[in-house]
Parts: structure tokens; C-alpha cells; sequence
């Protein structure tokens, strides 16, 4: 699971359609990958880290909570 992208989603409002737009993905794979059921590509983090927490470290945003 994603916790701390997750988290930073929730405190700025963030949806998880935004990030689709994004990446460009169905609602069902971003769905996937905010769970952890499916990784996001370097290419999609490091998109998602510059749109929308440009403050924020990507590894700090995508550190799984199973590792």
C-alpha cells in the first residue's frame, strides 16, 4: 500500500481521477497501484510527485508500507 501517497492525496484533496488524468491509466489500475496490488512506473511517480507535491521526495511518496 501506498501510505504516504495516500495520505498527502487526502490532505490536499487530491482524487484519485486526478491522478488518472495524469498517468493516463483506467480507474481500475490507478485503483490498483494506490492499493499496492500494482506498482506505478518510475516514468508515472515521478509525474505524480512533479503535478501535484512538487515539495514532497518521490521516494518519501511511494515508500511501501509492506517493505
Amino acid at each position: 500500500m501506498n501510505r504516504n501517497l495516500l495520505a498527502e492525496m487526502a490532505r490536499r484533496g487530491i482524487r484519485p481521477q486526478d491522478i488518472q488524468k495524469v498517468i493516463g491509466k483506467t480507474r481500475d489500475t490507478v485503483r490498483n497501484k494506490l492499493s499496492g496490488k500494482r506498482d506505478f512506473t518510475v516514468v508515472e511517480a515521478f509525474a505524480i510527485q512533479k503535478n501535484f507535491f512538487p515539495d514532497l521526495d518521490v521516494k518519501y511518496l511511494f515508500e511501501r508500507a509492506d517493505q
